[in-house]
């Protein structure tokens, strides 16, 4: 930007809070410097605490119109900088938006209001020519409106005059407010991380099978007081005392697989946090009862976000029962670090040849 220098005084800006003066710590330019758009130029002190002020316009710097230990109320000249006549109508512009565009929490309502009269009385001086490289105009309040949103502003286009980046150039390129973003923390970060892990530790080999499902319901009607899953874990349980191997772990830092003696069951939950797994401690060790109220209180501990790292971890194998969502079969990630899993889908009716008859039979798909 070129043009002949304009002296712009900045006043201390509202603070936000309430708060209605501040003392001067200590200044961080000299008269004679140079500012840019958004340098700290000074600190300030308020009742809460210590604040750094940004100047909002770039030039040499005039006067500094308070010392250090120096009282200032909201309003009060701050300093003086000589810009250029553009750099100075653009600054104008942000500060006639009102309070919001200038600086984060200041207000601008103390400008005056002959100036603002002055600047619609003057003829609109040419836009400047873009340069390759420049930066963006742009106002602290606006450049961190941007940051908190993960907004790159270098890939916006300003639509203020003289190239300045608007708060509402911002605020369009937010997320539009038909979708939402759900931070990927906590839970969900540690599941996302360990699936991926499983990915590229462990190859996975996934085999289909259509089974009978018919005595299985007709032991779950008999049985009332047991749940499905807990059948189901039965025979996992049953499963792997016949084929160990499969109730393994993997430790890759040592190159080796750890068979276990003891069934410790993980299965799968999903919540309103995110998907967990809970574990069955030494699940070969209960009877079908104490699996099935052990499957309940830890569920109940899932939906409620109150399991203990202790009953997210240790499992041997992973028992997911999708079925519940109405699907018939999946591809579950193995559960980092073990061998394997098993997933059930959902039974249904289907026609089954049975002693080289056909019937309907309860079916399922491993």
């Amino acid at each position: 930007m070129t043009g002949a220098l304009v002296e712009q005084v900045f006043r201390l800006p509202d603070l936000g809070e309430g708060l209605t003066e501040a003392e001067v710590v200590s200044w961080r330019v000299a008269e004679g410097d140079t500012v840019r758009v958004d340098q700290v130029v000074v600190e300030v002190e308020t009742a809460k605490a210590l604040v750094e002020v940004p100047i909002p316009y770039a030039g040499t710097v005039l006067r500094l119109h308070a010392q250090a230990g120096a009282p200032l109320s909201v309003g009060e000249p701050l300093i003086s900088v000589g810009a250029s006549s553009v750099a100075a109508d653009v600054y104008r512009e942000e500060e006639q938006a009102g309070s919001g565009n200038v600086l984060i929490g200041y207000g601008t309502g103390h400008a005056p209001t002959s100036r603002r009269r002055s600047r619609a009385a003057r003829p609109e001086p040419a836009a400047p020519a873009s340069t390759p490289g420049a930066p963006l105009v742009i106002s602290p309040l606006v450049r961190k409106l941007a940051k908190d949103n993960g907004i790159d502003v270098a890939r916006l286009t300003p639509t203020g005059r003289h190239g300045v980046l608007l708060r509402s150039d911002v605020e369009q390129a937010m997320t539009p407010a038909d979708t939402t973003r759900i931070p990927l923390t906590g839970l969900r970060r540690t599941v996302a991380e360990k699936l991926s892990r499983s990915r590229r530790e462990i190859p996975d080999a996934t085999t289909w099978v259509d089974v009978d499902a018919t005595a299985l319901m007709a032991a779950k009607a008999e049985i009332r007081t047991i749940s499905l899953l807990a059948l189901l874990a039965r025979c996992c349980v049953a499963g792997l005392r016949r084929f160990p191997a499969l109730n393994s772990t993997v430790d890759t830092a040592r190159a080796e697989i750890v068979q276990h003696h003891h069934v410790h069951l993980g299965f799968a939950a999903q919540t309103d946090r995110g998907l967990m797994v809970p574990v069955v401690h030494d699940a070969d060790r209960m009877t079908t009862a104490e699996l099935s109220a052990e499957l309940a209180r830890l569920t109940d501990l899932a939906r409620t976000g109150s399991l203990t790292p202790a009953s997210l971890t240790g499992g041997t194998f992973t028992l997911n029962n999708y079925g519940v969502f109405g699907v018939d079969g999946s591809t579950p990630i193995i559960n980092h670090p073990e061998a394997a899993l098993l997933g059930v889908g959902r039974i249904v009716d289907k026609p089954w040849a049975v002693n080289g008859e056909l019937a309907v039979r309860k079916v399922t798909q491993l």
